[in-house]
């Protein structure tokens, strides 16, 4: 009874500090996902070790993944991703190009496996729909065009990455087989000729509006709708992610597409909650101390890197400048699909233990600071506007608030020592 009852009070105590790290977070305008992660980070191993066991949340993770890929297919406009499909889909394969290269090129000079480098490739290459969208939510963009460019681009790296595990999980044996070609062809097939049919024509489901109209039944409805496409997917021998991904699609573009996505919105948190606390349980804090070094180099140049091939990709698809500015800063983190295509890299033995942990450690801190980043360069690229013509003048007019902060706690603590 006993263990019952501390069982039963760490799930509370872990649900109240989600739930108040994500409220401090929303309090602070950022995505209460980033408070997720944090609560995980504290209650995890590297905390207070009130979760020591991450295997006893990672089957509902896995759920939140499926949620979150069933649920972007839902609110997936295909009309409108059709008529910009060629910078998305063109931008996410120089993205995918340029992180696998540059990762291929440092191999030897880093001392990274090919392994390593090719997981360390596909994961840079995606960004976070989810703190991405919030992020363009805050500041008002999201329904502007370079909202509208940034949620295409989103949507072509989510469906990129079922072709990227595929062909991870292929690596396993040493070798591509033609099956293997073949899975990825037929997914990539089949979601394009998907996309023809619903663009031409609106479908209805049988039964499937009484049910999701029901107060008991509508939830349901929906996690049959994307488990059980994540499960035929499964036995095709494909992703499930891709199966809950198609499901999507084909309710999104339905007449019952307001009615499901309703109701799949409270099990989409609670999931999508789970997800992100698992990340943090991830975080190894004593890693990142004994390779800080390593680590926060890795997250410099990612950032940095993806900031710039961003900003090229789409100057180079003559996007306007400041589009391709504010596009390619909001896209700079690593993405949550990051964390399955580390795992897929793991199972596939491609990456070592250690290796798992160095991509996690980047990920979560990538995710963590990435709202912080695009307010740093929406500030550096309004005051550039000005006329700014040194970076001293760039910066103190950039981070004036700050910079008073830090004298005025400056010149108190100079104070305290002197009395």
């Amino acid at each position: 009874m006993d263990i019952q009852h501390s069982e039963l009070t760490a799930v509370a105590i872990v649900a109240l500090a989600a739930l108040a790290c994500g409220v401090i977070m929303t309090r602070l305008r950022q995505p209460a996902i980033v408070g997720y992660i944090l609560a995980g980070v504290v209650l995890g191993p590297s905390g207070l070790k009130l979760i020591s066991n991450r295997d006893a949340v990672s089957t509902l993770a896995e759920f939140g993944v499926l949620m979150l890929l069933f649920v972007i297919g839902i609110e997936l406009e295909l009309r409108r991703f059709i008529q910009g499909w060629k910078v998305a889909v063109v931008t996410t394969l120089i993205q995918i190009a340029g992180s696998v290269g540059t990762a291929l090129a440092l191999r030897h000079l880093l001392g990274w496996s090919f392994g390593l480098s090719m997981v360390l490739g596909f994961a840079v290459a995606v960004s976070s729909t989810a703190v991405v969208i919030k992020m363009l939510e805050s500041s008002g963009d999201l329904d502007k065009p370079v909202g509208r460019t940034v949620i295409g681009i989103l949507i072509a790296q989510d469906m990129a990455v079922v072709p990227m595990m595929l062909f991870l999980g292929s690596m396993e044996r040493k070798g591509i087989m033609p099956i293997d070609v073949a899975k990825v062809v037929f997914s990539v097939a089949f979601l394009a000729g998907l996309f023809w049919l619903l663009v031409r024509k609106q479908v209805r489901l049988p039964v499937t509006n009484k049910l999701a109209k029901s107060g008991e039944l509508g939830p349901l409805t929906a996690l049959a709708w994307c488990f059980g496409a994540a499960a035929l997917s499964g036995l095709m021998d494909l992703s499930p992610a891709y199966g809950a991904f198609l499901a999507g699609v084909v309710i999104g573009n339905s007449t019952q597409r307001e009615t499901i996505l309703k109701s799949a919105e409270p099990v989409q948190s609670v999931l999508l909650m789970v997800f992100f606390l698992s990340i943090g349980l991830l975080l190894d804090f004593s890693f990142i101390w004994k390779h800080l070094g390593q680590v926060m180099t890795l997250l410099l140049m990612v950032t940095l890197f993806k900031t710039v091939l961003n900003i090229a990709a789409l100057r180079l698809l003559r996007q306007d400048w400041r589009l391709s500015f504010v596009a390619g800063v909001a896209l700079a983190q690593i993405g949550e699909f990051s964390f399955l295509l580390a795992e897929v890299g793991k199972a596939a033995k491609l990456i070592t233990g250690a290796e798992t942990k160095l991509v996690v450690a980047v990920a979560v801190l990538s995710l963590i600071l990435s709202p912080l980043w695009l307010l740093a360069m929406r500030r550096l690229h309004a005051v550039a506007e000005t006329g700014a013509l040194s970076l001293r003048d760039l910066l103190s007019h950039a981070f004036v608030h700050e910079a008073r902060i830090a004298q005025k706690l400056i010149r108190r603590r100079s104070g305290n020592k002197d009395a």
